[in-house]
């Protein structure tokens, strides 16, 4: 005869509702059977009879009858949370080189220093990409890191990660309200003017599958603001700049910095030809670099990270002799 199963609630699903901590592991199970069970018993907490409404801690037990484990007369029903994305082929060299990008760790949260041509996540004909790599930074938690924000595929810098499903939960309530603060640094084909201003340009996507763009002409736009200060310039003809977005939209920066006339060095997609400059033996990459970011943490306090710039963002500013030194903040505080 089968016989009951218990599950331990692990850290990261302390504070769920034992409901809802019960459909993410046994969809097939409605709310009416649930009821069902826990009020006949046949589902306990800690040995004890429960509420669904019962808030679970770590390190309690779950009873679980075999008629849910097993499906019986049921659509077959998982008994784990939704799988990661299937973990890519990763070489004992590049695991140790995704570590060595880890910019701060403690029990919530993983920043990395993302580099520049690995996409965030997987889509039509990327199959290398960091949400498929993430077990090589678990290290010792009992879940694998979470994604609570994107970075585009050819920006460098500071990406989140959180280490439980309560830390990102946290994480990303704090992105979605605005309560973080990212300071970005890119290189732009000429000069922006006047030297420090905000840009106030509604954006929206245009163009078919394959074409898609972010611009200011789409009929469905949503508001976009992105302050911007120029650090140095060479001349009229290139320029190092500090940005920071005020919205969060697609391509944001890139199409605010063409919008005006100045874009980011590289960015062909929304600069085209004007994007490139050449005699300098510079790469033909995005310079856009996630260079600064504060956000406040699961266990209180604000975290203060910045990420070292990449090869390619040193070589521009070497090429146009870029001042790159200034420490202090660009958008100081109301």
């Amino acid at each position: 005869m089968a016989s009951f199963h218990t599950i331990t609630v692990t850290k990261g699903d302390a504070g769920l509702r034992l409901d809802r901590w019960f459909r993410a592991r046994f969809p097939a199970v409605g709310f009416g059977e649930l009821q069902k069970l826990l009020r006949t018993g046949q589902v306990r907490l800690d040995g004890k009879r429960a509420k669904a409404s019962a808030r679970l801690e770590a390190g309690q037990q779950v009873r679980v009858p075999p008629q849910v484990q097993s499906g019986e007369d049921k659509p077959a029903a998982r008994t784990e949370a939704p799988a990661p994305p299937r973990p890519a082929r990763i070489s004992a060299a590049d695991a140790r080189a995704l570590q060595d990008r880890v910019l701060y760790r403690d029990d919530d949260m993983i920043v990395i220093d993302k580099p520049a041509g690995l996409a965030v996540q997987g889509g039509t004909g990327t199959h290398k990409h960091l949400d498929a790599m993430l077990d090589v930074l678990t290290f010792d938690a009992d879940e694998r890191p979470r994604l609570v924000h994107r970075l585009d595929r050819d920006t460098s810098g500071v990406l989140v990660l959180a280490r439980s499903r309560a830390a990102a939960q946290a994480l990303t309530r704090a992105f979605r309200a605005r309560e973080t603060r990212k300071i970005y640094l890119c290189v732009t084909v000429r000069v922006p003017r006047p030297r420090r201003g905000k840009i106030d340009l509604a954006l929206g996507k245009t163009g078919g599958p394959g074409h898609e763009k972010m611009t200011g002409d789409a009929e469905e736009a949503s508001r976009a603001v992105t302050l911007y200060d120029v650090m140095d310039a060479a001349g009229q003809r290139a320029a190092l700049v500090t940005l920071m977005p005020l919205t969060g939209r697609t391509h944001q920066l890139r199409a605010h910095m063409a919008a005006i006339g100045t874009p980011i060095l590289g960015d062909g997609k929304y600069g085209g030809r004007e994007a490139f400059i050449s005699g300098l033996g510079l790469e033909k990459q995005l310079h856009l670099h996630a260079w600064r970011l504060e956000i406040p943490k699961p266990s209180g306090g604000v975290l203060a990270v910045a990420a070292p710039l990449s090869a390619h963002m040193k070589a521009a500013i070497e090429a146009f002799g870029f001042d790159a030194g200034g420490e202090g903040d660009p958008f100081p505080r109301d």
